[in-house]
């Protein structure tokens, strides 16, 4: 964790410093900040002789340096002082909705501001590949690096490369050695599972996004919160895979599950095939089960019924992301608000029906 002292600087949480350089023996800018108790982004500042930061914070900064006997890489260096008005854009992982849409909020947003944006995308999360497309960009000389990746190992991979740039990420979780910028998953899913409890559910299942995902775990958080703060049981989510085909693995699945009377599925396309697998076994939604969503996708609105879901400004964050990087690098610029996902109410939830027996 980071805070800012009364002159701006950015300051390391009390931590116990130490010299001792990462995993693979030679020295980090991560390291340095470390042993010097400030941020990555403070040691980026007197690395690039740039204003804003205290003289005493510069001696410890430049000692840590020398103790750690650490060499940025020139490259890097030289890249961080030269304006080129060009913003680097990673993506990795599935094309899906939201990372889409946060994209194009970006990138019209960059234009906007008069940036350019050096885009590198990739289907399957691969640590070299990301490595090699972050270094490309530096040599291209972007100002900043964007990381738009629901997968919480492309943030640790990014978060851990000293490129001398500043780095910027969408993540709803922790992104150490990272900017972030994200839309509330937890409040969202609480809503979520709050709606579902004020209609007088009391047993409310999950259908949960991919282990690997920083979303559906923030997801799986508030839905499990929201119904302990109630008093309501807690049953294991069934697994799915952000697929419509996901979703009608796990609906055939509650369709043996009699006392359910409400799913929160982890996004609309696996809601999708819920509501596929609930009409060829012959249950009915609303009427024996409600089921509500995530993302509001423009086709949800269409769905039979159509699905009561969360709604995500992507595009505003899209907008949040590039204000951070401008806020970044020195210019005014406008501080992102914290979002919340908005419920948007469709046919598809409903008061429980009077007893399971009914269904």
């Amino acid at each position: 964790m980071t805070t800012t002292d009364a002159a701006g600087e950015t300051l390391a949480a009390s931590v116990a410093p130490s010299a001792d350089p990462g995993p693979s023996g030679v020295p980090t800018m991560f390291d340095v900040a470390r042993l010097a108790g400030v941020s990555h982004q403070t040691v980026s500042r007197v690395l690039n002789d740039l204003s804003g930061v205290r003289a005493s914070t510069r001696e410890r900064v430049e000692k840590a340096i020398a103790d750690l006997n650490y060499t940025p890489s020139p490259a890097a260096r030289a890249m961080a002082k030269r304006r080129s008005g060009s913003i680097g854009l990673l993506q990795a992982g599935r094309p899906d909705y939201g990372p889409s849409n946060a994209a194009l909020g970006f990138n019209e947003a960059a234009r906007g501001a008069g940036y350019t944006v050096s885009q590198a995308s990739m289907r399957d999360l691969d640590a070299d590949t990301l490595t090699q497309e972050a270094h490309r960009l530096v040599l291209q000389r972007v100002e900043a690096i964007v990381l738009i990746a629901g997968e919480r190992e492309a943030v640790e991979v990014l978060g851990g490369i000293d490129v001398g740039v500043p780095l910027v990420t969408v993540a709803s979780e922790h992104a150490a050695g990272m900017h972030r910028v994200s839309i509330d998953q937890y409040a969202g899913a609480r809503l979520a599972t709050e709606h579902l409890i004020g209609l007088g559910h009391r047993e409310i299942r999950h259908v949960v996004g991919p282990a690997e995902s920083m979303d559906a775990a923030e997801r799986r958080r508030g839905w499990n919160d929201a119904l302990l703060a109630a008093g309501l049981p807690v049953i294991p989510p069934i697994e799915g895979d952000w697929l419509a085909a996901g979703g009608y693995a796990a609906g055939l699945a509650l369709v043996d599950d009699e006392a359910a009377t409400a799913v929160f599925v982890g996004n609309d396309q696996m809601a999708l095939g819920v509501l596929h697998a609930f009409r060829d076994a012959g249950v009915q939604v609303p009427g024996d089960v409600s089921i509500v969503g995530f993302d509001d996708i423009p086709e949800a609105a269409h769905f039979a019924p159509p699905l009561t879901t969360m709604r995500q400004d992507f595009d505003a964050l899209g907008r949040d992301v590039m204000a951070t990087v401008v806020d970044v690098l020195g210019q005014a610029a406008t501080a992102p608000v914290d979002r919340v996902p908005e419920l948007i109410e469709r046919a598809s939830t409903a008061a429980p029906r009077t007893s399971p027996e009914s269904r």
